[in-house]
């Protein structure tokens, strides 16, 4: 059997200050390349990637001039390989390999980024079995039992803490992480209310299908009046993916000492880029002594004692409750085949608002 020996690669090209350029142009973000694979070596394998996560903090990565300390992640710069999560399939492992994979065999990929074949390390610093329950669709990897569920999962339990008869507002609420955020809180924890927040009338109808109390179009003329409605009360909690200007708002409708999980801010990565977009009502975080806590999820699945939270809580407890409808994959994906000359445009939907759910990139076979 022979195996490729080139590989298309996309790499950045201009790091964006702004908005990212999506063409071939020449001040595009991307360039495409093609470039020579890599001879085996002792304790590497050869993978083609089928699929690849589209993840916002990836915008974060590729930022014109950001530090390396004001990220979760290594900094991509100019000349870099586009970094992502990806489902792979091993075609070739070195024959003085010892990794418990085998050829054929799917993984969960960490350093292949956007390439099509990429060769990558044989252990779990790069690669890892793919990790669903059974009937369940493999691209659930890279969403519900992926750093899209784990982020929810832990961002409730650990950070803000949520229990049941708890009100919660949830921003960003039909993307990847925001969905299964709407549905663990209301479904499993029992949340007295849950307010999600997203951007069009369809988004807000199923996510009142899958769980939400109340669903709040942010575009709507009437949106501030309209969150102001919905918390008579006040609520407990936010849970935060969005930031800009409905954090502002939604600072004035949490309780005192409420707790807000900062998890994203999407709203300015990629336009308004340094710029600032809120703070308004930043004074009521110290009059209503109010707990905001950014994390990334990586804190929580694999924490400093060595220990496995994914493989002991985690995974089971969302598994369970998928397995007892309280969680639902369906609208919760939306998954794009295309070419691979495609991976950056359907990147880019995430930040026009067109996908809702966890966007998943499927790669056509090559020709």
């Amino acid at each position: 059997m022979s195996f490729p020996t080139r590989t298309q690669v996309w790499r950045v090209k201009n790091s964006p200050a702004e908005s990212v350029v999506l063409d071939f142009s020449d001040n595009a973000t991307f360039a495409l390349t093609e470039e020579p694979l890599p001879h085996l070596e002792d304790g590497e394998m050869l993978v083609e990637n089928v699929y690849f996560s589209n993840d916002p903090v990836q915008r974060s990565m590729i930022q014109k001039d950001v530090l390396e300390e004001s990220l979760c992640f290594a900094p991509v710069r100019e000349g870099d390989v586009v970094i992502s999560y990806s489902i792979a399939r091993i075609l070739a492992i070195d024959s003085n390999t010892s990794s418990g994979f085998k050829v054929d065999d799917l993984v969960f990929c960490m350093t292949g980024g956007w390439r099509r074949y990429a060769v990558v390390k044989a252990n779990s610093s790069a690669c890892l079995p793919l990790m669903v329950p059974e009937n369940v669709p493999i691209t659930a990897a890279l969403g519900l039992f992926g750093m899209s569920g784990y982020t929810a999962y832990y961002g409730l339990k650990d950070i803000l803490k949520l229990k049941e008869g708890d009100s919660l507002i949830v921003s960003g609420a039909a993307g990847a992480v925001g969905n299964i955020v709407v549905q663990y809180a209301k479904n499993v924890i029992k949340a007295k209310t849950v307010i999600a927040i997203a951007g069009s009338e369809n988004k807000c109808k199923w996510l009142k299908e899958i769980g939400a109390d109340i669903a709040l179009n942010y575009k709507a003329d009437t949106f501030p009046q309209d969150l102001h409605d919905a918390t008579p009360d006040l609520v407990d909690a936010f849970f935060d993916n969005v930031g800009g200007f409905i954090l502002d708002l939604a600072i004035t409708r949490i309780k005192r000492f409420g707790r807000i999980a900062a998890c994203g801010s999407i709203s300015g990565y990629d336009k308004d880029v340094g710029k600032p977009t809120m703070g308004t009502t930043w004074p009521e975080v110290t009059t209503k002594r109010l707990a905001i806590q950014g994390f990334s999820a990586l804190d929580f699945m694999f924490p400093p004692d060595g220990s496995n939270r994914v493989a002991t809580e985690g995974f089971p407890d969302i598994a369970s409750a998928f397995q007892r409808g309280d969680i639902t994959l369906e609208h919760a994906e939306e998954i794009v085949e295309v070419p691979f000359i495609d991976v950056p445009r359907v990147w880019g939907m995430l930040f026009t608002g067109s996908n809702s759910g966890k966007l998943v990139t499927k790669l056509k076979p090559s020709a």
